[in-house]
């Protein structure tokens, strides 16, 4: 089995980081009204499903009458009309019925608008929980009808934390530099921290920083445009990387871009301090308005600067 799924939180006390969301998520929990409808939002691979699936359980629903689907490969209004066919019927080992729609934001406005009819009227037993990384493509009504909870990138403080306990529990012990390597090249992301360990832990103590920093390149373009931004590359390089992330949520992008830099201006001075610095910078607004053409235009213009200061 892997890492990712061995380890995986089965409760909200297992959850390491997000801690003022766990908290909130436990007070709604132990309320008699609980409501229908949940929301997690925020970069992938930071524990939006695992929520989900962790309320689902507290709900008491387990067997076929929890549901999961991905809306990226499921997207269009007929899935949302058998979910709503299903959802008259009583759940079969359960008290209740609990669909988890993952990637939500990738459901078609018509099936967004269906989805939202049975959200106004949702059947006593049946609960809906959403999880995406882009809520601005979700339509107001149905983000108004949801409990909403933010799930963000952890610290490298929590990071730590995180893979000290997954070493400890395999029995295995890490250089303190493949500790730091992989926390920087998992932007916070504790999925992509996960999966890096594993590769890490198949291999010889020797090779192991070697084979963290290959794992990490393979596995994210993101943290190449991290490295172009920070190494002051130019707009020819950054725009080459840009092109192949044009499919990403840049919302995404830039809280990486934000955690590598919050990372290597911790280890920098002077200068190379003040460099880094004015990426982030750059990239403290969101760009849940302006979307991917705002991140290109905060790169062209860190691209730009490094041009500049160098002259």
């Amino acid at each position: 089995m892997a890492l990712y799924h061995k380890y995986r939180p089965t409760s909200l006390d297992e959850i390491v980081g997000n801690q003022e969301t766990v908290l909130a998520l436990k007070g709604l929990l132990q309320k008699e009204d609980i409501p229908h409808a949940f929301l997690f939002f925020g970069p992938t691979g930071c524990g939006k499903t695992t929520l989900g699936r962790i309320v689902a359980k507290h709900l008491g629903c387990e067997g076929d009458d929890f549901k999961e689907i991905d809306s990226a490969d499921f997207r269009g209004i007929d899935t949302i009309r058998e979910i709503r066919r299903q959802a008259q019927f009583k759940p079969i080992q359960s008290k209740v019925r609990v669909w988890l729609i993952d990637e939500a934001h990738r459901l078609t406005l018509d099936a967004q608008s269906a989805l939202l009819k049975i959200l106004e009227d949702t059947p006593k037993h049946v609960y809906f929980i959403l999880a995406t990384t882009e809520p601005q493509k979700l339509i107001p009504t149905i983000k108004g009808r949801c409990a909403q909870f933010q799930v963000s990138p952890l610290s490298d403080i929590q990071m730590k934390k995180l893979l000290h306990r997954i070493v400890k529990a395999e029995g295995k012990k890490l250089n303190k530099k493949v500790y730091e390597q992989i926390i920087q090249d998992s932007l916070g992301h504790p999925r992509n921290a996960i999966q890096i360990l594993e590769q890490v832990l198949s291999v010889p103590p020797e090779k192991q920083l070697e084979v963290a920093k290959r794992s990490a390149e393979v596995q994210s373009q993101t943290i190449e445009l991290c490295r172009a931004l920070v190494n002051g590359e130019g707009w020819k390089k950054v725009s080459f990387i840009l092109s192949g992330l044009k499919d990403e949520d840049p919302e995404t992008i830039r809280r990486s871009i934000l955690g590598y830099c919050n990372t290597a201006i911790l280890k920098s001075t002077g200068l190379s301090a003040l460099s880094i610095a004015k990426i982030m910078e750059q990239m403290i607004d969101p760009f849940y308005s302006s979307g991917f053409p705002g991140l290109v235009f905060a790169c062209y213009l860190v691209s730009e600067g490094h041009k500049y200061d160098s002259e």
